[in-house]
This record gives structure tokens, sequence and C-alpha cells, in this order.
């Protein structure tokens, strides 16, 4: 599922991949970014379209990514012109090659912290956030938890967008009774869906 840029960078390690960002402030730059337990990054297509549905919505919000893996989603909204944005992960690996890229960017409007997502979202104090991704790993039943913490700790605004990435069908996702879907689609095994909080 990942796309080779087809040119050499210093950057890329062995059995690690790269992400391209597609538009705004840092269109085309790339990443090298290490592999890690079932990191499954967003395809650039995936990406390009999630992307034109949320174009009025990026500028100017407040942006947390639950499971950042490659920081694909996080540097996207960053380049797009998201105030800031917050990315969570466990992956050590996964988080210092981030910070890593956002130092090379010397964006100081991106953080992220190592750490359980669903532990966070469970127990730190909640501020609202305008875009949140949830792209988490596979058959690990981590994405209906994720929804419904978001949901009941306080974490989203008030018509926040929710962008959910699962291997089933959004209609089996059973997320809060006021999210309404906006819209879905498939790409080989992976449903992809963007909902917003009524």
């Amino acid at each position: 599922m990942r796309k080779s840029s087809g040119k050499p960078n210093p950057q890329a390690k062995q059995g690690g991949g790269q992400l391209r960002i597609i538009a705004g402030q840092w269109r085309s730059r790339r990443f090298a970014f290490p592999d890690g337990p079932s990191l499954r990054p967003t395809p650039d297509r995936v990406r390009e379209t999630l992307f034109n549905w949320l174009a009025p919505h990026v500028q100017g919000a407040r942006v947390l990514d639950c499971f950042a893996g490659s920081g694909a989603m996080l540097l996207e909204s960053l380049s797009r012109g998201a105030a800031g944005a917050l990315g969570l992960d466990l992956n050590p690996q996964s988080v210092a090659a981030l910070r890593g890229h956002l130092a090379t960017l010397r964006c100081d409007s991106g953080q992220v912290q190592q750490v359980d997502a669903l532990r966070y979202l469970e127990n730190q104090a909640p501020m609202p956030f305008d875009l949140v991704f949830l792209d988490p790993p596979f058959h690990q039943n981590l994405l209906a938890p994720a929804c419904h913490l978001l949901e009941e700790r306080g974490w989203l605004a008030p018509r926040a967008w929710i962008y959910c990435e699962s291997e089933a069908a959004p209609s089996t996702l059973g997320p809060p009774g006021n999210w309404r879907l906006h819209r879905e689609k498939q790409a080989g095994q992976v449903h992809y869906s963007l909902w917003q909080r009524g």
C-alpha cells in the first residue's frame, strides 16, 4: 500500500518506507519512516480523496491523530494550514521519526506523544479538536472504543469531523449516535469513512 517516489532519499532506511505530502506549504516534500508493528500507511490516493472532502475544514483546525504511525495525516493537515496538531503513537521509532520531520520543517505547531491512544483519551484532561484521524492497527478492536472515548470524554468540538479507516464497512463500526456519516469509500481491503459530529 506504500508508494515509492522512484527517487533516492538519503533519509530512507532499509526496511522503511516513504510518505509524500500532497499539497499545501510543504507540497511534494518526502520523508522516510521506519517499519513498525501493524504500520499501514494510508495510500496517497486515499489521502488525496479524504483531503478533497475536508478542503473547507482544515485551515485553522485543531487536529488530533490518535494512531499517528508514519505521520502522513498529521503532516498533511499542518501543510494545509491546520492551526495545530497532536499525534499519538506507541511505537518509539515512529514517534522519533515524526518528531524529526517536524523539526526539519521547523514546525512548532505539531506535537507527538509516545502513548497508548485509548489510555490517553480516557485519562487526560480533554480539549476539543475540530478534526480527528482514527487509523488504528486492524483486528485489534481499537476503533470503536476510540470513537466512544472521543465523544464521551469531551475531545470533540461541536461540529468536529472524524475520519475512520477500518477493515470492515462503516455500518459495522457502531459510532456514537450523534455522528452523521458524510462520505465513505473502499480501496482494496480498506474501508474509509468521514463522519461529522451532530
